[in-house]
């Protein structure tokens, strides 16, 4: 993929025929203005074969000129006559052949193109991480993928919106102007080849009924999901989200943390960010990590593990005997 991103494109809102009947209409227009001034000037033109310059004659000529087909039946012979081809006849005949190749293009090249481009991107997406929405939330969130290593490229961003297509398209990512809750559309970026959704449409509704498409696509996939109303909590996981964050209710935590300090809050900023001095992580348990207890490891500040989807934290009896399939969460220096 380039560097600037490649830029899946839905169907323009001029349609195809349209463009065609106005193409077809040029050509009319400018065929009608070539036979009628070839009628008006018939004295100028010599029919070698009768002499007699007839209407279907300067409709004859006409064709034969606009087509550089010239048999040489019928030839200019006044001065006037032949700037007029050659002034006149011969741009509009250039501006014929301009449109013919821009309506193949049209109608044959640029679809066979865009199929083509459409059959490459699809096969390099495997593992990637699809975005639907591209508003704050969203954004944030590419921005530290970015960060945290994640290509560009391996990042599809949906929306309905240009300006935010245009935003994603700076950084890199794939972007694809479209509805994300229709099956065709998640379809179209391989959903089901994909290691992590994320979920953020601006409107809850919205975001579940997404939530809902791609479980049903993709069953497998880790769905992440934004919702505003606190209420809506329970409704996104039942709809398959695996993780459900509420914005709002996240700041409104974090406020109250001030109460206990003042640096409490900018720690926890600086765990959920790659940009701070220190980062939250999640990862699986190594081979020689088996059978020791949580706070020998080495390599980080050790505080949770996550077995068999319950966590116990580091004051657990359950930690001082590591076992395989255990993941592992911990604090590690950034700087």
């Amino acid at each position: 993929m380039s560097e600037d991103g490649i830029t899946l494109k839905r169907q323009r809102t001029t349609s195809g025929w349209n463009s065609l009947i106005w193409r077809v209409a040029v050509l009319l227009g400018l065929l009608g203005l070539m036979v009628a001034v070839h009628w008006l000037e018939r004295d100028g033109l010599k029919d070698l074969h009768d002499g007699d310059v007839s209407f279907l004659d300067a409709v004859y000529f006409t064709m034969i000129s606009a087509t550089t087909t010239g048999y040489g039946d019928i030839v200019p012979v006044t001065n006037n006559t032949r700037m007029f081809d050659a002034l006149v006849v011969t741009p509009i005949r250039i501006f014929f052949l301009l449109i013919f190749v821009g309506s193949a293009y049209t109608f044959v090249a640029r679809k066979s193109w865009e199929k083509f481009l459409m059959r490459r991107i699809q096969r390099c997406l495997k593992d990637h991480t699809v975005v639907t929405g591209y508003g704050i939330k969203n954004s944030r969130a590419v921005s530290e993928l970015i960060e945290l290593g994640e290509d560009p490229a391996n990042i599809v961003v949906i929306d309905t919106r240009d300006d935010r297509l245009e935003l994603a398209k700076q950084l890199g990512c794939t972007v694809l102007k479209a509805d994300a809750t229709q099956d065709e559309t998640l379809s179209m970026v391989q959903i089901e080849k994909a290691r992590l959704i994320i979920i953020s449409a601006g409107r809850d509704d919205t975001s579940i009924l997404i939530c809902l498409t791609a479980r049903h696509l993709a069953p497998d996939i880790r769905i992440s999901m934004a919702v505003n109303a606190q209420n809506n909590d329970v409704k996104a996981r039942r709809a398959g989200a695996d993780i459900v964050i509420n914005p709002m209710d996240f700041a409104g935590l974090l406020l109250a943390t001030s109460r206990g300090g003042q640096h409490i809050a900018e720690y926890l900023a600086d765990l959920a960010s790659i940009g701070g001095r220190v980062q939250l992580i999640e990862r699986n348990i190594r081979e020689d990590e088996i059978g020791k207890a949580l706070k020998d490891l080495t390599g980080g500040l050790a505080l949770r593990i996550i077995r068999d989807g319950k966590p116990y934290g580091f004051w657990r009896p359950q930690v001082q005997d590591l076992q395989p399939g255990d993941i592992i969460m911990e604090v590690i220096p950034t700087v």
